[in-house]
């Protein structure tokens, strides 16, 4: 009997999170206004402020306006983020006077659960009253997805998260433009308000796009590739990454 072919070998100096994290990092414009999110979101909007966009204005929920962390911050409340701010004002402030008032762009989240409308589930895995997993909660993501001119929602592709119908909408999906996966890219179609495959990150397809979504997933006829990362953004990705430390 024949021996097994070789594995195929990457070369690829990066990973699937690395492709989503720069993609997302693309669709912030140098001094757009945005909320930020902490994990994944809080990530690309360091790297695009590091790269393209200097003049992007992070908020953060704890009431950092204008923050410029040296290091990947670990929640809302990192000392990192007020000490680097330009102000840090009171929780109401930041939602009343900034978010609620249309002060703020684009709102960047994260999701546990989401589905074809772009209604986020960050709340509870199951039944409510008896869930399978009890999640972190709301904290500001309905107010952001809800007051942002347009928001963005940056989340790992799987069966387990993209779901036909969220068993709980913590955050109304209406103002989701655009969502960022370790696979592509999906924009909510205007006219049926489902989100639609529009792009694919290198070495995706679109089979492993459909398999890792709990609903039948719309491609557009105009499908587009991803530009890989360049150098510059795996340098200034690799510096956030190696400024948080091990603990993180």
């Amino acid at each position: 009997m024949s021996a097994p072919a070789p594995a195929a070998r990457d070369d690829r100096a990066w990973t699937a999170d690395d492709m989503m994290t720069v993609a997302a990092a693309r669709h912030l414009r140098d001094g757009e206004v945005c909320f930020v999110g902490i994990g994944l979101p809080s990530t690309a909007a360091n790297l695009a402020r590091r790269t393209h966009a200097p003049g992007l204005v992070l908020v953060y929920e704890s009431g950092t306006i204008g923050a410029k962390p040296h290091a990947l911050p670990l929640s809302i409340g990192d000392g990192e983020l007020a000490e680097t701010a330009d102000a840090v004002v009171s929780v109401p402030e930041i939602f009343n006077y900034w978010l609620q008032a249309g002060r703020i762009d684009v709102g960047f989240l994260g999701a546990a659960e989401l589905d074809r409308r772009g209604d986020i589930n960050t709340t509870v895995i199951g039944p409510y009253g008896t869930p399978k997993v009890r999640l972190p909660g709301a904290g500001g993501a309905p107010e952001i997805a809800a007051s942002c001119r347009r928001v963005v929602v940056v989340v790992r592709q799987s069966p387990r998260a993209f779901v036909d119908r969220v068993g709980f909408r913590t955050s109304t999906g209406e103002r989701v433009s655009t969502v960022i996966t370790d696979l592509g890219v999906l924009t909510r179609d205007p006219g049926q308000g489902e989100l639609v495959l529009t792009r694919l990150h290198p070495g995706a397809t679109v089979d492993a796009a459909r398999a890792a979504t709990g609903w039948d997933l719309r491609v557009a006829d105009d499908l587009a590739v991803t530009a890989p990362p360049t150098a510059t953004e795996l340098e200034v990705l690799r510096e956030l990454q190696a400024a948080r430390g091990p603990a993180a």
